[in-house]
């Protein structure tokens, strides 16, 4: 089967935080069970470039990158609640890149797929939240600086809202940041999205999807040249760091909304998979692996259609 979407990976993400609640050894397992699928190729993976210096000072502060690649423990990396290695700091740069990269083949194909990604707890100058570089805000200010794109949208279907997402572009009328979230979780305080929507414990499928449905038309009427879809599973009901209880089906609804609307609007579009952290792994694997294989799909039905 011949892949039209871009899909980004590398081993290198597979760094070692000791145990912790966050299975970085998910992006592997996805990567591999598309490809035993058959959903892809392994052979047409792209590995991401490593980001530049002023790629990354695009986004984060001298000092804070000064701190990650002296490996320092300070105020501005300690709220990352990992640990801080050279292997680590090397994951999250070149996870970094991933996005950069899907975002820039999207814009060539329609759609790229980055198994990785989504850090969006991640500000200008600290980390938080498992995250140490945004990859989203790197992607938007990268495309921005080199003349892709001007206006750029933030889908964040994370269950904890994109606060560092929305600290980097408060302001920023050339860039939209949706959150649909868990109101009472991580982080607090909250910071203020374009548009956020900060949902009730134990909301389910049919409330989520209708306030979705509802957020999505101000996304379109924005009119974004690209759309990053961070696509976190942990809204999925049996999430150990999560109080929403969506069904993998509902999640499927979901991705399905935000992907076939880019799609019908021709709007290039970039999913990262974001937080996951299911009682049962496999649940976790499963909710990313379907909002991949959508993507997937969609780009051999777009390029059929330019057929």
């Amino acid at each position: 089967m011949t892949c039209h979407a871009a899909v980004v990976h590398s081993p290198l993400y597979a760094c070692d935080i000791g145990l912790h609640v966050f299975p970085v050894t998910k992006y592997a397992r996805v990567r591999e069970a598309l490809a035993g699928a058959g959903d892809i190729h392994d052979s047409e993976v792209l590995e991401p470039p490593h980001l530049t210096r002023d790629d990354l000072l695009l986004v984060h502060t001298e000092e804070y990158l000064d701190d990650l690649d002296q490996l320092r423990w300070t105020p501005r990396t300690m709220w990352s609640e990992l640990p801080l290695h050279a292997d680590v700091v090397r994951a999250y740069k070149v996870a970094a890149g991933g996005t950069v990269f899907a975002s820039r083949e999207a814009r060539k194909r329609g759609l790229g797929v980055h198994i990785g990604g989504g850090f969006h707890h991640a500000f200008s100058d600290r980390a938080e939240g498992f995250c140490y570089i945004n990859d989203l805000a790197c992607a938007i200010r990268v495309l921005q600086r080199d003349g892709h794109v001007s206006r750029a949208a933030v889908v964040d279907l994370d269950v904890h809202q994109g606060n560092g997402t929305a600290g980097i572009f408060r302001g920023d009328d050339r860039v939209f940041t949706l959150s649909i979230h868990q109101e009472a979780n991580y982080p607090v305080p909250k910071q203020r999205s374009t548009l956020d929507i900060g949902l009730e414990n134990g909301t389910g499928d049919a409330e989520y999807l209708r306030r979705l449905e509802e957020a999505l038309a101000r996304v379109w009427e924005f009119q974004p040249e690209i759309v990053l879809y961070q696509a976190g599973a942990d809204p999925f009901h049996d999430d150990l760091l999560g109080g929403l209880a969506l069904s993998l089906a509902g999640l499927g609804q979901r991705d399905r909304l935000v992907l076939e609307g880019c799609a019908e609007r021709s709007i290039p579009a970039v999913v990262t998979l974001g937080g996951g952290y299911a009682r049962r792994v496999e649940d976790t694997i499963e909710a990313h692996l379907q909002t991949c294989r959508l993507a997937l799909r969609l780009a051999r039905e777009m390029a059929e259609r330019r057929v």
